[in-house]
């Protein structure tokens, strides 16, 4: 299903991070967003990616709760302590249900539990583009 874009939206097409510690989740979802027409970039881990964001931010992040080092709950709590506002999707293969209100507290746009629909995805990151500026240059 690709998503459709306004013509002046596709001249820039919005950055979407994924931090993962799975290749096969970085990858799967890499695949997704470019059939949707996003620009993808890809962390292993949270201080990867937060290293990054000197170079590039992206207009939203789709973050693994439970990464090595890092968590994904610790990533958005630097990120706001920094003032960088990145919509945050989070997900996670964990069935706490505690985790629900500890996302939303952190900031999260949404929590989506493992294995979760390309819709349901899409439909998050929408959401999540629809709270931020978009800068068009």
């Amino acid at each position: 299903m690709r998503r459709t874009l306004p013509d002046v939206e596709k001249a820039a097409a919005a950055c979407i991070a994924i931090v993962d510690d799975e290749a096969s989740v970085r990858t799967m979802l890499g695949r997704l967003l470019r059939l949707a027409d996003y620009e993808v970039a890809a962390f292993t881990c949270g201080e990867e990616f937060i290293a990054s964001l000197d170079k590039r931010r992206p207009d939203c992040v789709i973050l693994d709760v439970h990464l090595p080092g890092l968590s994904g709950l610790d990533v958005q709590s630097r990120l706001s302590a920094a003032h960088v506002n990145i919509p945050v999707v989070f997900i996670t293969a964990s069935d706490d249900l505690a985790l629900d209100r500890t996302a939303k507290e952190a900031g999260g746009i949404r929590l989506l539990r493992k294995p979760f629909t390309s819709d349901d995805l899409l439909q998050a990151i929408g959401v999540a583009l629809s709270q931020k500026p978009r800068h068009l240059s």
